[in-house]
């Protein structure tokens, strides 16, 4: 599903325009990537939660070559299924 497919699904289910479905959609991922960039974490009890951590500076190969390089260090986003979540997939 992609995020055209996501809002047709959301307007549907919720009876309102497409219009107003992306801009739910929109204003829910601004404040998920908002309180991220804060370094706070989001979750949504039984759906899963979004936290953000630190990849530690490290050493890597090129894959081609076979050299030693330097991989800087990073945040990265993680997200943690629910129970709820996993139940239904399963």
């Amino acid at each position: 599903m992609n995020k055209t497919e996501l809002i047709d699904a959301m307007a549907a289910d919720a009876g309102i325009s497409k219009a107003a479905a992306k801009k739910s959609l929109e204003s829910f991922l601004g404040n998920v990537e908002g309180a991220l960039k804060k370094g706070n974490r989001v979750s949504l009890v039984g759906f899963g939660s979004w936290s953000v951590s630190e990849r530690a500076a490290r050493e890597g190969r090129n894959p081609q070559t076979g050299k030693t390089i330097q991989i800087a260090a990073k945040k990265v986003v993680k997200f943690k299924a629910g129970s709820d979540l996993g139940k239904a997939v399963n």
